[in-house]
């Protein structure tokens, strides 16, 4: 059971990735601070003070940097890979200690996957916002993925379940979204 529930904890952080990369990791300093949470041996360091500054500084530069114009449609580039990462650190974090191979297996599958989807999703979202808006919607989205992210990554650290829930839910509508903002995809896919 500890391990289910750790999953249901570390997905969500992950998937909280795709929209800002920092906040999740942010939150889960916080938590192993000041709250009950934590942390497997391996990544101690993310409770201390340093590491909670230094995180913290990085989400408010990144939650920044997206109502800029032009650099949201850059941070976008290379956000994909980094909230891969990110979120692959973060579910193998949750996990705790369990078998090193099972660990990073989940983590690399389902945490780094994940936050890959819902960025990929953000940022077809914000590239159809671009192209429609000429960039003044993207203020609205800015405002609207830092939000979601803090959410989950409060659900995640509170309320893992029900956070694993939404995650499942959110998923199924950027996959959606992908295949519709790439219809050469949906060809493929069906074996056309």
């Amino acid at each position: 059971m500890d391990i289910l529930l750790a999953i249901c904890l570390g997905i969500p952080l992950s998937a909280a990735c795709g929209f800002r990369v920092f906040v999740p990791p942010f939150a889960m300093s916080l938590a192993a601070i000041y709250g009950d949470f934590e942390l497997s041996p391996q990544f101690a360091w993310l409770a201390t003070y340093p590491a909670m500054v230094a995180l913290g500084m990085a989400t408010v530069v990144e939650i920044l940097a997206y109502y800029i114009p032009v650099i949201d449609n850059l941070l976008d580039t290379i956000e994909i890979p980094t909230a891969i990462a990110v979120g692959t650190i973060l579910t193998g974090a949750s996990l705790g200690d369990v078998d090193p191979v099972l660990q990073w297996t989940l983590a690399v599958i389902a945490g780094g996957g994940t936050a890959g989807i819902i960025e990929s999703a953000t940022t077809v979202t914000r590239l159809a916002s671009t192209g429609l808006t000429g960039g003044i919607g993207n203020i609205f989205l800015a405002t609207m993925e830092a939000l979601s992210a803090a959410v989950l990554s409060i659900l995640a650290l509170t309320l893992p379940l029900l956070a694993m829930g939404l995650v499942i839910g959110l998923l199924m509508l950027a996959i959606v979204k992908i295949i519709k903002f790439f219809p050469s995809l949906m060809g493929k896919i069906k074996g056309k």
